[in-house]
């Protein structure tokens, strides 16, 4: 990654909005709801705490992370406050000249209660977070409940910038779930983990997010453990089983906090379900078992799997992981940001194109026809310019290799045992070199990590690697023929990732979809393309919008020039939900499916007609 980039941070700018009510009941002895595996924590959350921004308002998710008065022993409000600033920031775009608070978007102080637990699914041997946050100024006139998952691998605040900042302010109550992922991290040196609270404890004193069973082999590569990767479970595959158990307990939830309005059930409450990401794909694998539960679902660049033309995640992913570094460096791409470095090609990505030569995948003589080549290649595989423009993030950032090494764990169900292609995952000292993690590594990785390594002092162990410019090809090699390998562990990995592809919703239900063009991690023609033409294909009526300029992390367009290209995704998605909730709440018609024409920000300050098509302009 560019070091300009790295050091980059965001100015602060000042806006502070105020919502105020009246505070729900709390019972003392709560009745325990269906499937947890915990007792039910209730927490108050007014004033310089509050439920959306935990007292920081847009002013303080602009500026530094909050900082812990013990950063080795952090207390439960501090982590929550660091954990919701993670999550803002790894969603919205917070810089100045975003546009968000000014042109889209705001971030009120919402007091309210939270309700919060550890859930297990039947059959699944690691719980999953669920979380209501209640807001004081709940509509109990027009009772609502938005249910949403967490984008990414993330944490349970990972949909917050979303869910939580459409419905909160509106006095929607909004239920989350980390659909079995998440940061709470164990450290296998210490045997600790994640309370509920966030804090850390030993396993076998108290629940824990997630923990190993004692008698469970762990690899020696595998000084920290990350639920997704290493819970066994396959947690994707019960995506919409998350979304589902987190909608039945916020009912049960809203039932004990406001009795006198009980009971709560989807005939008397309207259910949206919404979600960005892996979040946006929860939902809509929700939707196929719902039963009525939703009124409407909201999908905002969903990773989902179904129809003609659409592709697994690991199936793209890996390919990309390979030929994406060299077919980067063709000419088309000498304007693209990331995709060079002070005007010149990544070393790295020179040195893959030769190293795709010499293993016979490519037959070119020189590093220009070898990128020509390798961006044919993707081509011939669905990949279009924009989606390749979108993915020089991805690939800069290496994230392509994260998410294999990461889901090719999931899908063979590994456990905490060895992973695929002799990977593991570890903390990092400044040299990128395993090291025990100590006690103010540890502490921070519930609030600051992302569910996925590297990231917040932990990085990937890569047994492969080896010396000179094209290190990780190794591996990646590796990660990629898992696809197409006929022995037990790519037979696995197959049938885990069969279980991922999407079934049909009940035809009743509206869903609304919407992704960027530019979208170059989950590229749109793979994911909700081809997912809305298959639900139209069988008798169903998706709205789906596809929005020019738009890629999948709104946080990068904070990065100095990366933003120049693109407008956010997130005015979308809210003016989604504006329209899903007029259509529950009065009956109005949903807008029709269309490309919604945007013009770059460039290098100034956002402004509303660079949204385009965006209902309000």
């Amino acid at each position: 990654m560019n070091p300009d980039i790295a050091r980059f941070a965001l100015a602060p700018v000042i806006l502070a909005l105020v919502a105020c009510g009246h505070s729900p009941t709390v019972p003392e002895n709560p009745t325990m709801p269906d499937g947890l595996v915990s007792e039910m924590r209730t927490s108050v959350h007014q004033g310089s705490d509050d439920l959306l921004s935990a007292g920081l308002g847009l002013d303080g998710l602009r500026g530094s992370a909050p900082a812990f008065a013990d950063a080795s022993s952090p207390t439960a409000l501090e982590l929550r406050r660091r954990a919701i600033y993670t999550s803002w920031r790894g969603i919205a775009d917070l810089g100045p000249l975003g546009g968000y608070g000014e042109v889209y978007g705001a971030v009120p102080l919402v007091p309210g209660t939270e309700f919060s637990a550890f859930a297990q699914l039947e059959g699944a041997s690691q719980p999953h977070r669920v979380l209501l946050q209640l807001p004081d100024n709940f509509d109990r006139d027009k009772r609502c409940l938005v249910v949403t998952a967490s984008s990414g691998s993330r944490g349970i605040y990972g949909a917050i910038a979303f869910a939580g900042a459409w419905g909160l302010p509106r006095g929607c109550a909004v239920a989350y779930t980390d659909k079995g992922a998440g940061s709470g991290y164990f450290d296998a040196a210490t045997g600790t983990g994640v309370r509920l609270d966030g804090t850390r404890a030993m396993r076998g004193d108290e629940p824990l997010e997630f923990a190993p069973t004692p008698d469970e082999s762990v690899s020696e590569l595998n000084q920290v453990l990350v639920k997704h990767a290493h819970s066994g479970d396959n947690p994707e595959a019960d995506w919409g089983r998350h979304v589902i158990q987190a909608a039945r307990f916020a009912l049960q939830a809203l039932d004990q906090a406001l009795p006198d309005q009980a009971p709560f059930t989807a005939e008397n409450t309207r259910i949206i379900a919404a979600g960005v990401s892996n979040g946006g794909g929860a939902v809509l694998r929700a939707a196929e078992i719902d039963a009525g539960l939703f009124d409407g679902v909201v999908a905002v660049e969903p990773n989902i799997w179904a129809g003609d033309g659409g592709r697994a995640l690991y199936d793209y992913a890996s390919e990309a992981a390979l030929f994406a570094p060299c077919a980067l460096l063709d000419k088309r791409f000498d304007n693209v940001s990331f995709a060079r470095i002070n005007a010149a090609h990544p070393p790295a990505w020179v040195a893959r194109c030769r190293t795709l030569q010499e293993n016979g995948l490519l037959s070119g003589a020189d590093t220009a026809t070898l990128a020509a080549e390798s961006l044919q290649r993707l081509e011939a595989s669905g990949w279009t310019h924009a989606m390749l423009v979108g993915a020089a993030t991805t690939t800069a950032l290496d994230l392509w290799r994260a998410v294999a090494v990461t889901y090719a764990a999931a899908y063979a169900q590994t456990g905490a045992g060895d992973m695929p292609c002799g990977f593991g995952i570890a903390a990092m000292d400044a040299g990128n070199l395993p090291h025990p993690a100590t006690a103010v590594e540890a502490a921070a990785w519930w609030s600051d990590a992302s569910g996925i390594a590297p990231g917040a002092g932990v990085g990937i162990v890569d047994t492969l690697d080896v010396a000179g410019a094209d290190r990780s090809w190794p591996g990646s090699r590796c990660l990629a023929e898992l696809w197409s390998a006929p022995d037990a562990l790519g037979n696995r990995l197959h049938a885990s990732v069969q279980k991922t592809r999407a079934s049909l919703p009940r035809n009743t239900l509206p869903i609304f979809v919407v992704h960027g063009e530019d979208d170059g991690l989950i590229p749109v023609a793979f994911s909700s393309a081809p997912y809305a033409s298959w639900l139209q294909a069988n008798g169903l009526q998706p709205v789906f919008w596809r929005v020019a300029n738009a890629q999948h992390f709104d946080a990068f367009l904070a990065f100095p020039g990366f933003g120049d290209s693109h407008v956010p995704l997130l005015p979308y998605a809210y003016a989604a939900m504006d329209r899903m909730w007029a259509h529950v709440f009065a009956d109005a018609a949903l807008p029709a499916s269309a490309r919604i024409e945007t013009t770059p920000r460039g290098t100034g300050v956002l402004t509303r007609s660079q949204l385009g098509g965006l209902p309000g302009n």
